[in-house]
């Protein structure tokens, strides 16, 4: 009995030791917000702000208002913020054919311009891995570069694959999320609610194609560049502290366009639309090529297929 007390007393000691520590915690948090820096960053309003899904319709008209002020004055642009919702009968999907891909990377920073990401620290959501033809490794991530510099694309002897969020049917990165800031809409796209997000980068641990990226400083955007044309859940100015991604530029494929990687590339290598239209060219695409999907063995059903559709001899060695 004796031995069955002390360790009770141990168990109360650490309880009340943890509950301490969640009240520094807390005051830290507060004292931290209370800076000019965070100020800047975060309103009141902000920080009380709504969950996105729970937001009324009101709510949500006063938000994006609230938004479109802020960015605009604080960019000298008329910004314009939506919250457009998914289109019924449709679900995204994205492909891509390794054939033709030439690794200029002309993808990367039309997404970087298009989705307002930050300069200084620089953050890509597309990455763009070089592999050797014919290498034993075969296409294995962990033996490919993102760090190559030929003087001419494609490189002789060699093949690219960029990669970027797979919006996967089954993302482990949601699961993971204690506080449900990051979710799957019905068309397909994984959205965060960056007001939402506490930073944790649960997410990021638990994303096997590394596709999302933290702000570790104040995202730097110049005025001159920034894209006032946003969606709440996508491309809107984002938070230091917060995780973002790709998100099939929510803001342009909502609206009926293409995403702006697709847009710029020089050779046709990527392909957009809804899976659920057999006459769509993604569609044509997976019901007429071999196509692949990475890391498939993990379950992520990723909506993101790759294929070799032609053969270019001139690139062999």
């Amino acid at each position: 009995m004796e031995k069955d007390n002390k360790d009770e007393k141990k168990i109360s000691s650490k309880r009340v030791d943890r509950r301490s520590f969640l009240k520094v915690t807390a005051g830290c948090g507060a004292a931290a917000m209370a800076s000019p820096k965070a100020a800047e960053a975060f309103s009141f309003k902000e920080l009380m702000q709504s969950h996105f899904k729970e937001m009324d319709k009101d709510e949500l008209k006063d938000t994006l208002k609230y938004y479109e002020d802020k960015y605009s004055k604080k960019y000298g642009k008329q910004f314009t913020v939506k919250a457009t919702e998914p289109m019924e009968g449709t679900l995204f999907g994205y492909g891509l054919d390794l054939s033709r891909c030439i690794g200029c990377r002309r993808c990367v920073y039309a997404c970087v311009r298009e989705n307002n990401q930050s300069r200084d620290p620089q953050i890509h959501f597309i990455t763009v891995m070089q592999f050797e033809k014919g290498a034993a490794t075969g296409m294995n991530l962990e033996h490919a570069t993102k760090y190559y510099d030929p003087e001419k694309v494609p490189e002789k002897g060699h093949f690219t694959m960029p990669i970027q969020c797979q919006q996967c049917k089954h993302p482990p990165c949601c699961k993971v999320c204690p506080v449900q800031a990051t979710w799957k809409e019905p068309d397909n796209i994984v959205v965060i609610d960056y007001n939402w997000c506490i930073g944790c980068r649960y997410c990021m641990a638990a994303c096997p194609y590394g596709a999302r990226k933290f702000n570790l400083a104040d995202p730097e955007i110049p005025k001159e560049e920034v894209n006032p044309e946003t969606h709440y859940l996508g491309n809107r100015p984002r938070y230091r502290g917060v995780v973002e991604k790709c998100t099939f530029c929510i803001q342009r494929t909502r609206e009926g366009k293409y995403p702006a990687c697709l847009e710029i590339c020089p050779v046709g290598s990527r392909k957009f639309g809804n899976l659920l239209d057999p006459e769509s060219e993604i569609r044509k695409c997976i019901d007429q090529k071999r196509v692949f999907r990475l890391k498939e063995d993990m379950n992520t059903v990723p909506q993101f297929f790759y294929f070799f559709a032609t053969h270019f001899p001139e690139y062999d060695e």
